[in-house]
């Protein structure tokens, strides 16, 4: 795992900006480079090194050595949200740090000062001085914590009780992690219907 660089982050609001930064900082703009550069430019959050070499088709040794560059030089950043490999994003127009669902996947992206109100309270109980950009906080979601504390209680019934065999499964189609939510519950169900025609 690399480690998170304490280089400062270099300002710039657009791909020209960012080249000329990197050029003033010394370092070579190769085509590859430049192609990392640009795939930054264009995602729409943090990105892995995986998904980059894949979609550009690139060697994805040389995507984490130029990835590993601009970071070193201040461009870009890379952050864990939960058990994934790094993902990177460009940090030109300020720092970010993360919330993590770890149920559903949703990130949640916030300026460090959205989160200085947790950073003081860590400070004034523990003495620490807490970061999340390389880690995000990890937890649930508004929507998985709603459907935590609701599907015990759908799931339990009363003893005895099965869902027909024909219900329909819910409205659970308006976002998909709750779709892959749901189907948690509705296996288990299915499960002691099976046990308990035996």
């Amino acid at each position: 795992m690399t480690d998170a660089p304490d280089t400062p982050r270099l300002t710039f609001t657009d791909l020209a900006d960012a080249i000329q930064a990197l050029r003033a900082r010394g370092l070579r703009l190769t085509t590859p480079r430049r192609i990392v550069l640009e795939a930054l430019f264009s995602a729409d959050g943090p990105v892995s090194a995986e998904h980059i070499a894949t979609t550009l088709t690139l060697d994805v040794t040389s995507v984490y050595r130029n990835l590993e560059a601009l970071e070193q030089h201040g461009l870009a950043r890379h952050v864990h949200l939960g058990h994934g490999p790094g993902l990177y994003a460009l940090i030109g127009r300020g720092e970010r740090e993360f919330l993590s669902c770890e149920r559903c996947g949703a990130v949640r992206t916030l300026t460090p000062e959205q989160l200085d109100p947790v950073r003081e309270q860590i400070r004034q109980l523990f003495g620490y001085e807490a970061r999340f950009t390389h880690f995000a906080i990890v937890g649930l979601c508004p929507d998985c914590a709603r459907e935590r504390l609701s599907g015990p209680r759908r799931a339990a019934g009363r003893p005895g009780d099965q869902p027909p065999a024909d219900q329909p499964h819910g409205n659970s189609h308006e976002h998909s992690h709750t779709h892959q939510i749901h189907a948690h519950p509705r296996s288990r169900k299915q499960d002691a219907k099976q046990r308990h025609q035996h």
